[in-house]
């Protein structure tokens, strides 16, 4: 086998006499021709239904051999034939459709992207409002405003300038709103941390009250106050000591009634006061001298709550010495400190422990307000009446710097309360009755709709009736001065609060009329709002302010209309217009006055409605000055005043023989005029 393959090649057969020539490459685009007969590329060798025959291709030389069926048999293999219905004329790619663009043309959207942070926007776009862009704390307003603009018409500036209005006053909008609303939920927690504040203020006075009654209860039940040289009582049995915490006054009133009784001069130093009473009968001591600390006299001590008072014995003098029946000393007072004007000084802490330790050990030094200094040692060698009577002065002395804490606290915020109605309400620094009472109108309460509501609670209407007034709701801030001016009149027993929410409403109130006739100038014309604010001015008791107003608008409208009129030469037409512009106004003003006003006050209105007449008389008389009297232009231009004056009777009123009166010459204002009015 592998020698018949040795002997199978492509070189095998009869030698090559001579090389072939190559000649130079050529571009292919078509069959090569043979015979010069062209060769359709699409028949695959079948000639087409119209084509002639095709000449007879001339045979190759015949080749023997294994190598020539080879290569017979490689070029006789088919590689893509084509379908037997393909059609050669027939182009290789079909023609395009016809294609509309204008079918299918979206329309822009009127959104578009917003504008970067630099300003720039899209070739073609308009400028958009970029709120986040607005934000940027490091925005430069120049450079954005010519970056978003630079190419801008200038309908696009100008509606991009009414877009930034627009999200100005939304911002300006938003910005009053979340401002009032945390002014309410400020007022809100304010109330309540009052509230909270007057409630712990309440309970400390409760411990307070328990920690007085705790310490009165030791000290009746200590046994201190038991007896003086075994005379010192206080009147009251064990029974009455037990129950004496329900009626401290009454114990600490027998209590001094007894020390006045046993100590002679003590009411000098200790006149009787409220809350005033004995803590401790430190019992006998000894008073020694400061330098040599030798014995001077015998003492005695009681401390009180706020004073220490020093009693020396003294022997009674009586005329007969076997007499027993009183004792044989007596107390006389000698000096008496406050607590906290005085230091107690315990001298066993001071002395050397090898020498004086006898004498100092139970004594105590009693520095006073300047340089002087009093020596006292218990009678008995280490007796507890020293370190008993130590303590309960420092118990007494912090008890009183804690009560005069209280009454610092208590008029600084008579001071805050002083300070925070004049702060809210600088008016009342001209009120100094008010002002003075202050200090007790904190706690001051009052009943509304059956519950009791402190001063501050008056605040809070007041801060809801600046809120109305600010926001111009007339009508809630009516009803608002209406019912606080209720409630001060049912306190007729609390003058003081009566008179401080008087003052309140009476300042809000006047500020309230004042918005209200200002509106009642501006829509004077239109009967309606007239009309009601006109009520509401009736309501607040301001409507002879709303009369004067409501008259002024309406003369300075006739001025107004009347300066409308322009003289052109035609005198009858000028009188037509002016006497048409006076008594239309006069007959309309007159009408809504009817109907806004009581006719109570339908006097003032006629009186007015009377010098607009004579106003337009000197008017009359002044333009028909050039005329002849009884002439034809006078009495046409006298008969179309008279014409216009009958629209008075509407309103049944009757001037018709004031017009074209003379007006006098020289006529005082004080002099009574037309109706028997001055």
């Amino acid at each position: 086998m592998s020698e018949e393959r040795s002997k199978i090649s492509l070189r095998s057969g009869p030698k090559r006499k001579a090389r072939p020539t190559i000649s130079a490459p050529r571009q292919i685009s078509e069959p090569i021709p043979d015979n010069d007969v062209p060769v359709p590329r699409s028949t695959g060798g079948r000639p087409g239904p119209g084509d002639p025959p095709p000449p007879r291709q001339r045979q190759p030389p015949s080749t023997s051999g294994k190598t020539s069926d080879l290569v017979k048999r490689r070029y006789s293999t088919r590689f893509n034939n084509l379908p037997s219905d393909y059609d050669p004329n027939v182009p290789p790619v079909p023609s395009m459709p016809s294609f509309n663009p204008s079918r299918y043309d979206q329309p822009s959207s009127r959104t578009r992207a917003p504008p970067s942070r630099d300003g720039a926007t899209p070739k073609g776009a308009p400028p958009v409002v970029d709120p986040k862009a607005l934000r940027d704390p490091r925005l430069i307003p120049d450079q954005y405003v010519s970056n978003i603009l630079s190419e801008a018409t200038e309908d696009e500036i100008r509606d991009y300038e009414t877009a930034l209005r627009k999200l100005k006053n939304r911002a300006s909008a938003d910005l009053q709103q979340s401002l009032y609303q945390n002014r309410a939920q400020f007022i809100k927690i304010s109330k309540e941390a009052e509230k909270l504040k007057a409630e712990m203020r309440s309970l400390r006075n409760l411990f307070k009250e328990l920690a007085t009654n705790t310490n009165a209860l030791r000290a009746s039940s200590g046994g201190n106050n038991v007896s003086i040289n075994g005379e010192f009582s206080t009147g009251l049995s064990k029974r009455d000591k037990r129950s004496s915490v329900a009626d401290r006054s009454a114990l600490w009133n027998a209590q001094m009634q007894a020390l006045y009784k046993n100590v002679e001069g003590s009411q000098k130093f200790l006149p009787n006061s409220m809350g005033r009473h004995v803590v401790q009968n430190a019992g006998p001591w000894i008073e020694l001298d400061n330098a040599t600390y030798k014995s001077r006299r015998s003492m005695q001590l009681f401390l009180l709550n706020d004073h220490l008072l020093v009693a020396s014995r003294k022997k009674r003098k009586t005329d007969n010495p076997n007499d027993t029946r009183g004792p044989a000393t007596k107390l006389v007072a000698d000096r008496c400190w406050p607590l906290l004007d005085i230091e107690v000084v315990d001298m066993a802490a001071t002395s050397d422990s090898y020498s004086g330790r006898n004498k100092l050990a139970d004594a105590i030094m009693v520095r006073g307000v300047g340089q002087e200094s009093f020596i006292y040692r218990t009678e008995k060698p280490e007796d507890t009446e020293k370190a008993t009577l130590i303590l309960n002065i420092r118990k007494a002395v912090e008890e009183l710097r804690k009560n005069l804490q209280s009454e610092l606290e208590a008029n600084n915020k008579a001071k805050e309360t002083i300070n925070y109605f004049a702060s809210r309400d600088p008016g009342l620094l001209q009120k100094t009755e008010l002002l003075e009472t202050l200090s007790d109108i904190k706690d001051m309460l009052i009943e509304v709709d059956g519950k009791q509501q402190n001063l501050r609670w008056v605040e809070g209407q007041m801060d809801e009736l600046d809120i109305d007034i600010a926001l111009q709701k007339f009508e809630l801030a009516v009803d608002r001065v209406e019912t606080m001016q209720k409630l001060a009149r049912g306190l007729k027993n609390n003058i003081i609060a009566q008179d401080f929410i008087n003052f309140k409403v009476e300042e809000r109130c006047t500020k309230l009329a004042g918005l209200i006739i200002r509106e009642l100038i501006d829509a004077h014309s239109q009967p309606l709002k007239a009309k009601r604010n006109v009520e509401w001015l009736n309501r607040l008791g301001f409507e002879d302010s709303a009369r004067d107003a409501y008259l002024k608008a309406r003369s300075d409208l006739i001025q107004k209309r009347s300066r409308q009129c322009v003289f052109q030469g035609d005198l009858h037409l000028y009188i037509w217009q002016i006497s048409f512009v006076y008594f239309s106004i006069i007959r309309n003003t007159v009408s809504c006055f009817q109907s806004c006003f009581p006719q109570t006050m339908m006097s003032a209105c006629v009186k007015w409605a009377k010098e607009e007449v004579d106003a337009f008389n000197v008017i009359l008389a002044r333009q028909l000055s050039s005329t002849e009297r009884n002439g034809v232009v006078w009495k046409q231009c006298m008969d179309r005043a008279k014409t216009h004056a009958k629209m008075l009777e509407e309103v049944q009123l009757d001037f018709r023989d004031l017009v074209g009166r003379d007006v006098p010459q020289g006529t005082k204002s004080g002099d009574p005029v037309g109706l028997g009015l001055t």
